[in-house]
């Protein structure tokens, strides 16, 4: 017995004395490859100059990413989400205690940060009420739409994200109460799969309502109207992250049903025009939301990251001579730091006003021409966690609608891997063994759990402040933090504006009220 160990030993020594000259070796050989590669080259100064060891570089710069997000970052120091936002979402998302020990790890002094008022005397359990319903449309549409729930799911196309991840959404939304916005891709099975309600949104590609020339289709839109489930239209002018450029799908993303749906050809990059053919100025603009409205019976508004504000005058001036009939039921804004699967750079990183700055201007200028009460307001753009939420409501916004906070609930990580097809979590990508991971039965119930704790969240801070529901939050209630760290009343920087002294609405042109 002792004989056959020894030899056994022996025999496993002297093997793997052999296979590791072999692999010591090749190693040798294989650098010696690389080293006349790299010097004969001409591409890259660094693996010229340091042949082998230079090739480090593209390795550790890969892998800084990773390093960076897990070991080094501090909780609050990341973009476009740091730590401490991801972490909220996702202990909502699986409905874990969210509370934090010892002290906070925010500053108080960073500036365009909200500081919520606290009243002397908070609003008691007992006075607590459910959150008010809204209707969008009532009076200029056969079937307007009426929902109490205040935050919502943002548009991300079938194709910027993954089957298994639609299907959560509209399971999850379903079970929420709140609405799921399809994005610009058109409308899947996976989004009528779990019964939401759905807002359609015709971006400038005309997905799922273009004919065979790429044309605007009427059949195809009453097609979609057909819908119970699809309760309102939203038309994409533009985004916050890529103002001025159509949506970016790359053609490793375009499979056959996603070019079905569509309505373009399998395995070719899928690039929306910048801008409408069909709005090319205010009143076309108008005309096609009356357009709209007409073949759906259904509210129309529609979706842009603002910039230039001079156009807004011209839009609500239009509509005051045209009369409401003409106005679009909603407007959503979006930030200039919105998301996006794939946008240029410099378009992400330096156009479009950011919704801590838009949404007040947008806002007030509804108000300054009577239109507040008939157009409803919805902010987008990085409103993920309750105290974005309970601001953009105490400015003056009707709705909230997240998509990467919806993201971070179906599991996202943050990989920053959108435009790749290699979404590590399955949310992002058509790569079966990828998709494998998002399960829809179990992201469901964490898409329904976020929703619903940050409403409930939100009202915390609106019963702190003195309100009964959150749809009571006013500027009044909240500072913002200035540029030397010294809260500002938010309803001084930003004062309620009163309607111009020389605008009426005549009977002809509609009553505000009806």
């Amino acid at each position: 017995m002792n004989d056959s160990l020894h030899r056994f030993a022996q025999q496993f020594i002297e093997l793997s004395v052999v296979v590791f000259l072999i692999l010591f070796l090749f190693g040798l050989l294989l650098i010696a490859y690389l080293y006349i590669v790299d010097v004969r080259q001409t591409q890259h100064a660094i693996r010229r100059n340091y042949p082998v060891i230079g090739r480090f570089r593209y390795l550790f710069e890969h892998m800084g990413e990773f390093f960076r997000q897990y070991f080094f970052a501090m909780d609050r120091e990341e973009l476009p989400f740091n730590r401490a936002q991801r972490a909220w979402v996702y202990r909502a998302a699986k409905n874990i205690d969210t509370t934090v020990a010892f002290g906070s790890t925010h500053p108080m002094n960073q500036a365009n940060d909200v500081i919520f008022l606290n009243a002397a005397f908070p609003t008691l359990r007992e006075d607590f009420v459910p959150a008010s319903a809204i209707t969008v449309g009532e009076g200029y549409c056969p079937k307007p739409y009426t929902t109490d729930k205040f935050f919502h799911i943002s548009g991300m196309s079938f194709g910027a994200i993954s089957v298994p991840a639609v299907t959560a959404l509209s399971n999850g939304a379903a079970q929420a109460g709140i609405w799921l916005n399809t994005g610009e891709g058109g409308l899947s099975p996976y989004h009528l799969s779990g019964g939401c309600d759905l807002v359609f949104q015709i971006g400038t590609a005309k997905y799922g309502v273009r004919d065979a020339n790429g044309l605007f289709s009427d059949e195809k839109l009453r097609q979609i109207a057909a819908h119970e489930s699809v309760r309102m239209f939203e038309i994409k002018l533009s985004q916050g992250a890529k103002p001025g450029k159509g949506g970016i799908l790359p053609r490793a993303k375009v499979t056959a049903e996603i070019a079905n749906i569509r309505g373009i050809p399998e395995g070719q990059d899928s690039i929306s025009p910048n801008g409408h053919i069909e709005a090319r100025n205010v009143d076309e603009l108008l005309d096609l939301i009356v357009r709209v409205r007409d073949i759906t019976g259904k509210p129309t508004g529609f979706k842009a990251v603002m910039g230039d504000m001079e156009w807004l005058d011209d839009l609500c001036q239009r509509i005051t001579e045209r009369g409401l009939d003409c106005a679009p039921d909603f407007i959503t804004i979006d930030s200039g730091d919105g998301g996006t699967g794939a946008a240029p750079q410099s378009l992400m990183d330096y156009v479009g006003l950011s919704i801590r700055r838009s949404l007040p201007l947008v806002v007030d200028k509804l108000s300054e021409w009577q239109l507040r009460q008939r157009i409803r307001v919805i902010a987008s753009g990085k409103l993920i966690n309750p105290a974005d939420v309970a601001w953009a409501l105490c400015v003056g916004a009707d709705f909230i609608v997240s998509a990467r906070g919806f993201m971070f609930a179906l599991g996202c990580i943050q990989a920053l891997q959108c435009n790749k097809n290699t979404c590590p979590t399955g949310v992002t990508t058509h790569n079966p063994d990828l998709q494998q991971g998002l399960v829809p039965a179990d992201k469901a119930i964490r898409v329904a759990n976020y929703a619903s704790n940050l409403m409930q969240e939100v009202g915390v801070i609106a019963h702190s402040c003195g309100a009964r529901e959150a749809r009571e939050l006013q500027r009044r209630h909240a500072h913002i933090i200035n540029d030397r760290g010294i809260p500002e009343p938010l309803n001084i920087l930003y004062p309620e504006r009163q309607p111009n002294a020389h605008l009426f609405l005549s009977p002809q042109n509609g009553d505000s009220d009806r």
